[in-house]
């Protein structure tokens, strides 16, 4: 018997399922973490274990009570979908998007899978994860306009840092990582993962 490699990918290029179709797969299979990327093909994310579930509420915690004191935006949680401009539909583990860009979208687009793409992004890598994919979908969100990310590697103690416009940043852990001016005075003190 062989294990499967998650996530698993499938490749509708000849379906081109229309962003409603895709919608409803998803609100009509909630059990399933879906995604989606750029070319069109279906991704499936598997769930996280223990460690990586506690890790990822804890550093969206730290994101929240920032947004809670200074309101500049609306914080969201890794079961939120965007369809980014870029044409793909991800689900970030915590997304930042600044309050002015949010209230331009209308009732509808708020409560479906929100067109935009967020100003800021946290992925962190669970051992189910591929890190070529990972840092493929860190680009993606670049591309899409996302203008900071933070991808924690817990396997290799570090963290990558994406800016619109500049070359990855790659830091050990432990860190001190700036919100800079897109989460002015955020800032993240960030110790080695658990092994």
């Amino acid at each position: 018997m062989t294990s499967l490699t998650l996530p698993l990918v499938f490749n509708l290029h000849q379906v081109n399922l229309t962003d409603e179709q895709f919608y409803q797969i998803c609100i009509n299979n909630p059990e399933i973490s879906l995604e989606r990327n750029p070319q069109g093909a279906l991704i499936i994310m598997p769930p996280v274990g223990g460690e990586s579930g506690s890790s990822e509420i804890e550093l969206g915690t730290d994101l929240a009570i920032w947004n809670r004191q200074s309101k500049l935006g609306k914080v969201f949680s890794s079961s939120t979908l965007f369809k980014l401009p870029g044409g793909g539909n991800r689900s970030p583990d915590a997304a930042w998007v600044e309050l002015s860009r949010w209230i331009v979208l209308t009732p509808e687009q708020r409560q479906k899978f929100p067109p935009i793409a967020p100003d800021f992004v946290m992925e962190l890598r669970s051992r189910t994860d591929d890190l070529a994919m990972l840092q493929a979908k860190m680009q993606e969100y670049l591309n899409s306009g996302v203008r900071l990310g933070w991808m924690f590697n817990p396997q290799e103690q570090q963290v990558e840092i994406y800016r619109q416009g500049q070359p990855k940043e790659t830091r050990l852990l432990p860190t001190e990582l700036s919100g800079e001016s897109v989460l002015p005075g955020f800032l993240l003190r960030v110790e080695r993962f658990e092994e």
